[in-house]
């Protein structure tokens, strides 16, 4: 098992850190939260870092996320490894090139800190409706819940693109993981490379479009052929998560973890289970902590391959005892039958069969709305209804439709014992999240405490509030949610940081 460097950043660093090793291209077009990925790798690529393959990334920047989409495509074309990084309506506008991509068997990854797309409002924050729109692409989906998971499985997108011949979007969430700050364990490019399959990289580039080696690509077929060619891609799909299994087994074996396609977290018995994907996963794991220390047996399936979607691998990992399911979805799709993740539950249990299994599905976090242990708890009771909501809300009061869930706001402290909790109000500029940010990468690079931060911003940004949630302590922290019962509290009022009213809450 490897030893690696302790470091603090936050989830778009560990990100753009992997990407970098595996990419020869990056055309780029900011949008939030996806933003810092494609500035860190230009600056590292200005200060001459080499990726595994001993070069600079190459970047470049275009004039709209479409620009950018029809950059990679052509980079892949010509043989070079080509990423992109981007969020929301920037996904969207790439949808077109998407499909080309992988329909041309085109091994590129799209690192996507997965964000509000625009409906009645418009929303700079996160969830899962961009992503949930590329699903008909042909891009794989990988997601993961935290910065640590970032780091560690980053890697798989890139080397099972490589391998599978299908292009991936990584994804995480936005703000609540992209932005987030925890002390985490770093790869070394020499790891990297040691599983990077260089045949499929040989391969690649001698696919690449060449004068001296002509082929076709992008041709036009009529209605005789084109059906059966579409269906020629089955195969790849049918594979791919084989590839991308083999591959967590590699990083499992480097690093001592147990990362797979669907990870199982609870009491072996469990009666009631919750089927999630992104950081929900981690606010979930700190309530089954808790109810199992008490006496009840519940658990939760984390989704780390959401395409293709592998039911076999989905009913392996739920307890044969589970006879209630709650699914949840951060993204809405209206005039649904539900949602996207509950329906494949729901297909992947009909299919199988199985009898006496109860499926319910919640829609959660749109917007960036908080999801605290408070609306977890709320699932794992409603499940023990003998006749749960088909379809409920959790971190909302619903007096329309009422699908809400109802919850108990003094639901017991589920952090780890002996976290510090601090909140830190202040004014977009003023030098708040800035300072906030130094204090907590001091304290995770320069103590043996663990640390986390999230920063609360407000769509005004410059002058609007913010609210800087800082954790550490002793033990591992995985909470990403709102702090409400903070042990210090600071208020900075106007634009100067001297005039500052501070009170403990405890």
């Amino acid at each position: 098992m490897i030893k690696r460097k302790m470091k603090s950043m936050d989830g778009n660093n560990a990100a753009a850190h992997v990407s970098y090793a595996f990419s020869e291209v990056a055309a780029i077009y900011p949008i939030t939260p996806s933003s810092p990925m494609a500035d860190f790798v230009d600056q590292w690529s200005a200060n001459g870092l080499k990726n595994i393959f001993g070069t600079q990334v190459k970047v470049v920047e275009m004039q709209s996320e479409a620009g950018a989409a029809g950059a990679v495509h052509g980079s892949l074309g010509a043989g070079a490894l080509t990423t992109t990084y981007t969020a929301s309506q920037g996904l969207l506008l790439m949808i077109p090139n998407m499909y080309k991509i992988a329909a041309e068997q085109l091994p590129s990854v799209f690192h996507v800190s997965a964000r509000t797309i625009s409906t009645h409002a418009l929303n700079i924050f996160g969830d899962h409706s961009d992503v949930m729109a590329c699903r008909q692409t042909g891009f794989a989906m990988l997601c993961e819940g935290n910065v640590q998971e970032v780091m560690d499985l980053a890697p798989v997108a890139h080397l099972a693109a490589l391998t599978g011949k299908v292009p991936f979007i990584n994804f995480f969430d936005g703000f609540r993981t992209s932005h987030e700050i925890q002390k985490i364990a770093v790869w070394d490019y020499a790891d990297l490379k040691d599983m990077c399959d260089m045949k499929a990289v040989e391969e690649f580039r001698a696919h690449a479009l060449n004068p001296d080696h002509p082929h076709m690509r992008g041709s036009h077929e009529n209605g005789d052929i084109f059906f059966q060619h579409r269906e020629a891609c089955n195969k790849y799909y049918d594979e791919l998560p084989a590839v991308v299994e083999s591959y967590m087994d590699k990083i499992n074996e480097k690093l001592g973890t147990d990362y797979k396609l669907f990870n199982y977290y609870g009491a072996a018995d469990a009666d009631r289970v919750i089927i999630a994907m992104g950081s929900i996963c981690d606010v979930a794991e700190e309530v089954i902590d808790y109810l199992n220390a008490n006496g009840e047996k519940v658990g939760l399936v984390k989704v780390r391959l959401f395409r293709p979607f592998a039911p076999e691998k989905l009913l392996e990992a739920i307890p044969a005892t589970a006879k209630k399911v709650a699914v949840l979805d951060r993204t809405k799709e209206p005039g649904s039958q539900g949602e996207p993740l509950y329906q494949d539950v729901v297909t992947a249990v009909a299919n199988a069969g199985l009898q006496g299994v109860t499926v319910i599905g919640g829609r959660y976090g749109l917007g960036s709305k908080d999801t605290p242990p408070s609306s977890v708890f709320a699932v794992y009771d409603e499940l023990k209804k003998d006749q749960p909501k088909r379809f409920f809300t959790i971190g909302i009061v619903d007096d329309v439709t009422h699908l809400s869930l109802e919850e108990d706001k003094n639901c017991p402290n589920t952090a780890a014992k002996g976290t510090i909790e601090c909140k830190f109000w202040g004014l977009g500029g003023d030098g708040t999240v800035g300072a906030n940010k130094n204090s907590i990468k001091i304290i995770g690079d320069y103590t043996d405490k663990y640390v986390q931060a999230y920063f609360q911003y407000d769509s005004k940004k410059t002058g609007g509030v913010t609210i800087s949630h800082l954790r550490f302590g002793d033990s591992p922290i995985k909470s990403p949610y709102y702090i409400n019962k903070a042990d210090f509290v600071a208020c900075h009022t106007g634009n100067k940081p001297e005039r500052t009213c501070l009170c403990s809450l405890r």
